[in-house]
């Protein structure tokens, strides 16, 4: 019997968390944008890889991995698609949304079950490594609110003017809709043009996500995720609203 191929990546070195990740252009195509395995997910690591248009992504058990598919799913803040539906609930639900107020919170519900899939990417070491973002002021979360009940939300990385969405939740229909609304509403105010959202699902294709080739979105990354943003705590602006009728031009 003779076993498939061998598939060597690039090993990093956690001694060096700052050091260039490979050219993403050597990703392999199959599994679909897997570039190298190992180092660590420091706080500078981290950062390096989202500069990089690189992100990790592994279940429990498995190194580090660290990917950067094609094509690239993105979200320009402008063409959010807020739907009439979602006007609706917006309008009458009476929900409340806040920024960097429950940060661990959050993330502990993305990393809960869900329906569709066993188990779940969001691991301990990465919750812990993403909480420390938070603490250094790169990583955020958007909360929804039903009086005190977190019913949805989402988290990613800042990095320059990128928003780097990592993962969403929903308790009640809308939730993460919501909460993705509110984001792009103050990211147009902020003029931070594009959400990074990794990989296109149907979900994020009915909000207004588009796909690019890689190399296309490590170019259009190249400046603004190095800009000099100054990190800290995010807050929302109540003058800004996703039922304000002149913030986007869904396509």
């Amino acid at each position: 019997m003779t076993s498939g191929p061998q598939i060597t990546l690039p090993w990093l070195d956690p001694e060096h968390p700052e050091a260039p990740f490979p050219d993403p252009a050597q990703a392999l195509p199959e599994p679909n944008g897997l570039l190298a395995a190992g180092g660590d997910l420091s706080v500078p690591r981290l950062l390096n890889a989202y500069r990089s248009g690189v992100f990790p992504w592994f279940e429990a058990g498995q190194p580090i991995l660290w990917w950067s598919p094609d094509p690239r799913a993105v979200l320009e803040p402008g063409h959010f698609r807020l739907h009439r539906s979602l006007k609706k609930a917006i309008r009458n639900r009476g929900y409340t949304v806040s920024f960097d107020r429950a940060f661990e919170a959050v993330i502990e519900a993305c990393a809960g079950p869900r329906d569709y899939a066993d188990g779940t990417w969001i691991t301990t070491s990465m919750q812990q490594a993403y909480i420390a973002l938070h603490r250094s002021g790169h990583a955020h979360s958007v909360e929804v609110w039903d009086g005190p009940r977190l019913i949805g939300g989402l988290y990613g990385v800042a990095v320059g003017r990128l928003f780097c969405g990592e993962s969403m939740f929903s308790r009640e229909r809308d939730g993460s809709k919501m909460a993705l609304a509110w984001l792009c509403r103050h990211l147009v105010a902020w003029g931070w043009p594009l959400v990074d959202v990794q990989m296109e699902t149907a979900h994020l294709r009915n909000l207004g996500a588009i796909t690019l080739p890689r190399q296309a979105f490590i170019d259009r990354i190249r400046e603004i995720a190095r800009e000099p943003v100054e990190p800290g705590p995010w807050r929302t602006d109540p003058a800004l609203s996703p039922l304000d009728p002149d913030w986007n031009t869904p396509r």
